[in-house]
């Protein structure tokens, strides 16, 4: 049996788990996690459209936390008596003890029952599926350029993006940028008809955000030519067709399913308390309801904030960022309620386009899309990672996008597992 190093263990080297190991500094923890590294999330999108690295899209765990135990590994057992918890590695299976523990699993690709979603749609929750959709995107292209038949050329050329929240929007954006760049190298398809739908089921894309900046963002995108499809519903996902709610019938090869998350499923089988949507139940100071030595935090979390009574905080990297940072003073001193006034909200559009709303300020277009990328390079960890991504977005401002596929990945499709497990 393994002793957690300061009694503190970690579950999740996301987000929330991995900026709480950080922020607990020399007295450290013992984090376990799938991967030995940290998604920065809001980068994803760069990722999958070329102008970003994708491996600068990530942070090295055992860089980011030096105090910090890592072990790769999937957690199979808690046994909350004897505050043990097992985790299975590629190379044995190993019980954990702890004095405290800390779940922070985060969430997975949330689906609906629609026919053929989990066998046609590719997820966008992973580095794996931004490699994966970028390499689908541009293997369209080149079957469309060897298509005769116009027909099916302009199936290859439909991509549909369900959800209109901040994943779907940034994704068709950036994407549909990343085939704008890529046709210069195809001059067969400069007259074929390319078609970029984004579906949702809500009256307004980016619900979540101030209806001025949602009405720019929509503006923006048709501009494009994207088309904007509210209050609608995906209804079935066939071999090279879709099927809406409103009857309509679009072909096509490429359905990419952003339409939510929901918490790890691994926590409902612990017996600890969740809510109705399966979140983890915590009070003021992110210890779970009932248990004295157990919290949790960000997506898989249920977490009430005193500045926003009545409400529990969305699943955003913003407020994951400002939970862990009351956890680990709460775990090296006395506790306090966790309180967190939002900044803001920020969005890229593509290529120099975006929208930010920062305390109060509106910002829309080459000054939101600024906005936006300072304020993610600002909470990115670590300044080697910093200039990378500076790097990145230099070479960028100058440069098309690339449009080499990266071998060796497969197109993961919508699933209820999701590549967040630990």
């Amino acid at each position: 049996m393994r002793e957690a190093k300061e009694g503190i263990l970690i579950l999740g080297g996301g987000f929330a788990g991995s900026y709480v190991a950080r922020l607990l500094g020399a007295g450290g923890a013992t984090i376990v996690s799938l991967e030995n590294f940290m998604l920065y999330t809001p980068m994803l999108v760069e990722a999958a459209s070329g102008t970003l690295e994708p491996r600068h899209s990530v942070v090295p765990l055992r860089a980011m936390c030096p105090h910090a135990e890592l072990i790769l590994g999937r957690v199979r057992g808690l046994d909350r008596s004897r505050r043990i918890v097992t985790v299975e590695t590629d190379t044995s299976t190993v019980d954990i003890h702890y004095a405290r523990l800390v779940i922070a699993l985060g969430a997975v690709i949330r689906t609906l029952p629609i026919p053929g979603l989990d066998v046609h749609a590719l997820g966008f929750k992973s580095l794996e599926d931004a490699i994966a959709l970028r390499n689908h995107v541009l293997r369209k292209l080149e079957q469309a350029d060897a298509e005769e038949d116009p027909g099916r050329a302009e199936s290859h050329l439909t991509f549909v993006f369900v959800g209109g929240g901040y994943a779907g929007v940034e994704a068709v954006g950036e994407l549909s940028d990343l085939v704008h760049d890529a046709l210069r190298y195809y001059p067969r398809l400069q007259e074929r008809r390319r078609r970029w739908v984004l579906v949702e089921a809500e009256p307004r894309i980016l619900h979540e955000i101030p209806a001025s900046l949602g009405q720019y963002a929509a503006r923006e995108l048709k501009r494009r030519g994207i088309d904007i499809r509210v209050s609608t519903l995906l209804e079935a996902v066939n071999p090279g067709s879709v099927r809406f709610s409103d009857g309509t019938t679009l072909p096509t090869e490429t359905v990419v399913w952003t339409a939510g998350v929901r918490p790890h499923p691994l926590v409902a089988d612990w017996g600890i308390p969740v809510d109705e949507r399966g979140r983890v139940k915590v009070d003021e100071t992110l210890r779970v309801e009932g248990f004295d030595n157990i919290f949790a935090l960000g997506d898989c979390a249920a977490v009430p904030n005193a500045a926003t009574p009545g409400h529990v905080d969305p699943p955003t990297c913003q407020h994951a960022l400002r939970q862990a940072r009351r956890l680990a003073r709460n775990l090296r001193s006395r506790p306090a309620p966790y309180h967190y006034r939002m900044l803001g909200q920020v969005a890229t559009l593509g290529r120099f386009k975006g929208i930010a709303e920062v305390i109060g300020l509106r910002f829309h277009g080459f000054l939101g899309w600024f906005v936006t990328r300072s304020y993610h390079l600002y909470q990115l960890p670590m300044p080697s990672r910093k200039l990378r991504v500076v790097a990145d977005w230099t070479v960028s401002l100058f440069f098309r996008r690339d449009i080499v596929q990266v071998s060796g990945h497969h197109e993961p499709l919508v699933s209820v597992s999701g590549p967040d497990e630990a």
